[in-house]
Parts: structure tokens; sequence; C-alpha cells
């Protein structure tokens, strides 16, 4: 971390990425950018926080004991945030870190206030499966629909934020629904959706990918809840529910 107040923040939620975890974070910290590196260690049961000890206090990292879910990881990390802007990094290799310092670059200029790295402006890559493909396409329509909004890629890892917008949405998810929430939070909010282009490689079940086909009935519901909802009526300091004690959707 470089400075009191750093350009960004990347949050990084964990849970079992023991395979991945030490490269994402080499990467993280070479970036050419002033940057904070808070981890989420969500519950993981591998070699995962023992490599994230060995960072030492080059990284930040919050540990929930018992797997909570994507979106409590995010809503920890957020608590220890300081840089100007937040974006979101997975602990895989679906995206590409280098790509970070041009995406946060409009927020830090002071240009935008939400930025996306859209997988799909440059079209749909060949190798995802198909189920994803449907979500993928059907999630931007139901934005469309509810808000009036056109994005291309609504589900995108690569969400940055001014960190004063992402702090006011009083965020209330616990997994995957992360995304649906920001972006329905956003357009109520008035703030505009720039989309840039980013590079991805999507990995499969076989390769730890954790999100189910339940969290895309969730998305679809969190977009319909949040149009009409009252903004701010629960706030961030919701106290998580661990991930094991929670019905499925």
């Amino acid at each position: 971390m470089s400075g009191d107040c750093p350009d960004v923040t990347i949050l990084v939620p964990a849970k079992d990425e023991q395979e991945t975890i030490q490269e994402v974070i080499d990467r993280l910290l070479a970036l050419p950018i002033s940057s904070q590196v808070v981890v989420v260690n969500d519950g993981s049961t591998d070699r995962t926080g023992e490599i994230l000890a060995s960072f030492g206090d080059q990284i930040t990292v919050v540990t929930h004991e018992v797997a909570q879910g994507k979106g409590s990881a995010i809503r920890s990390g957020l608590k220890h945030a300081t840089g100007k802007a937040v974006i979101i990094q997975d602990a895989d290799l679906e995206y590409v870190p280098e790509e970070i310092p041009a995406l946060v670059k409009p927020i830090v200029d002071g240009e935008e206030a939400v930025v996306y790295g859209s997988r799909f402006l440059n079209g749909m890559h060949p190798e995802m499966a198909l189920p994803n493909k449907m979500v993928n396409k059907l999630l931007p329509f139901t934005v469309l629909l509810l808000f009036g909004r056109r994005v291309t890629d609504e589900a995108t890892c690569y969400k940055a934020f001014r960190r004063d917008v992402l702090e006011d949405m009083g965020l209330v998810c616990q997994r995957f629904e992360f995304c649906p929430e920001v972006t329905a939070k956003a357009i109520r909010m008035k703030h505009e959706i720039k989309e840039m282009p980013i590079s991805y490689e999507p990995r499969g079940k076989d390769a730890g990918k954790k999100i189910r086909w339940t969290d895309g009935v969730e998305a679809f519901w969190t977009l319909f809840r949040h149009r009409f909802s009252a903004l701010g009526a629960q706030g961030s300091q919701s106290d998580p529910q661990p991930e094991e004690n929670r019905p499925e959707a």
C-alpha cells in the first residue's frame, strides 16, 4: 500500500483458492498504481490462509472462520478500504489483474463514479458454457426492462466504484447477489455505469468455480427486489449469516 489514501483498494474474496491465490496477489502487488490489497479469507479449509500470511503487511487480511459467501466477504473487506476507488478481484485467474489500472483510472481522475469491465463488448467467449451464456444475455435484458438502462455485462467481476458510492449503498448481499444489488443501486442512485472491454478466460466447476444455478435465480430476484425496495433501508452493518446455516435459494 502506498500513502495514506491509495488510488484503489482491491477487494479479493477468497475461499479455498490455494492453487491461484499466490499468483493473483503477486500480480496485484506488481501493478503500477498506488493500491491497497484487502483479501477476505472466507472460511478456507486449504492452504489459502497460510499463503496469505506469507505476504505479511504487504496486504490486509480479513478472516471469516466460517464461510459466509462472496457478498459478505466484500462487505467485510469494504470496512477496511481506504482507496479513492474500490474494485473487486476474484481469487482465480479468469480475469487479468493487469487491466485494473485502466479500469479505475476514470474514477481516480474524477471522471466516473462506476466502471464495469465488460467481457462481452467484443463478443462472448466461445468456451463459455451455454447456461452461462444464456444467463449473461438475460441479465442485461432484465436490467433494461426494470431500469431502462443498457449494460452488456451485469455479472462481471470487475466492478469498480468511487469508494463513497459503494459505502453509501448499504449493501446487504451475502453470496453472488452482490452484482445485481450494486447494479440496481448504482442506477437508482443516478450514477452512469461506464463499461470498458476486458479479457476473460472462463473456468468450470472442475477448476473450483463456486457459482451454482440457484445463484442465477437469485440474481434476477435481487434485481427485481432492489428495483422497488427503499434505498438504504438496510445498512451494511447487518450481521452476515454463515453460509451453511442459510437455506438454499
